[in-house]
């Protein structure tokens, strides 16, 4: 199996996109501005969402494997104004590591993805905690035009983390079966393999070696830098952004299945 992050550098990463969130909030002419990548809201809901998200995750990873109470009942509202909004935000961060840190990796902990390859651990929570700070670090800056690229760690390890957990599952595919690889530019593949099994998570060896000689065509594999596969896969950026070959039509499906 492909190395993940270990935890202190997802601890350190969580802080890192927090920071580069915050920057991007600091810097806006104006928090009322609409997020491109997210039409529904502007910038000020966006960091609302940030912070909340994250003192739920904090109350979640301290209650352990027992669905938690929602952080916000009595919890200080989202401040409008700048400043304060941004010492909130940071309260929000320092909530959730502090929570990590005291949990470890391997504790149990609630998770919405039972169904998936991921475990239900606070090491798996921080893990998907990074991937939702450094997509939505992105939106927050494209909405003020200084966008940067995922750093090259984060995006790596959100590739597999994706498809462990959002898409991984155990309910059937609804469709024929299929296989879908994604291939990074900076040299690691997955396969996702779809059937009346459900939708199954594989890293792919590398090209060069016997193993991946043996490997059967895939339907439809993507192919680009492991921050554009983050991005695609999250809906960030379209499919035309990556190198296609094969049944496209196969992304319409998996965007649109809805597994029980």
């Amino acid at each position: 199996m492909e190395k993940t992050l270990k935890f202190p550098d997802l601890l350190r990463l969580i802080d890192d996109r927090s920071n580069a969130f915050r920057t991007a909030v600091a810097s806006a002419p104006s928090l009322d501005a609409q997020v491109p990548t997210c039409p529904e809201w502007t910038l000020f809901d966006l960091a609302q969402h940030i912070g909340e998200g994250r003192r739920d995750w904090a109350v979640t990873v301290a209650a352990g494997p027992a669905p938690a109470k929602s952080a916000a009942e009595g919890a200080p509202a989202a401040p409008r104004e700048r400043e304060a909004l941004l010492a909130w935000l940071a309260e929000s961060t320092e909530q959730l590591l502090d929570a990590l840190r005291k949990a470890g990796p391997d504790r149990g902990c609630w998770t919405w993805w039972e169904a998936s390859q991921s475990p239900e651990t606070s090491g798996a929570v921080a893990r998907h905690q990074l991937q939702q700070l450094a997509v939505h670090t992105y939106d927050a800056q494209i909405t003020v035009g200084a966008q940067e690229p995922l750093p090259e760690e984060v995006a790596l390890d959100g590739v597999d983390e994706f498809l462990s957990t959002c898409c991984a599952t155990t309910s059937p595919w609804p469709h024929k079966a299929a296989v879908v690889d994604y291939h990074a530019t900076e040299g690691r593949s997955w396969r996702v393999t779809l059937s009346a099994e459900g939708a199954r998570t594989t890293p792919l060896p590398a090209p060069a070696t016997a193993a991946a000689a043996d490997q059967d065509a895939a339907d439809v594999s993507a192919r680009g830098t492991a921050g554009d596969l983050v991005l695609f896969l999250y809906g960030r950026i379209p499919v035309d952004s990556l190198q296609v070959e094969g049944d496209r039509g196969l992304f319409d499906l998996l965007f649109a299945w809805e597994p029980a």
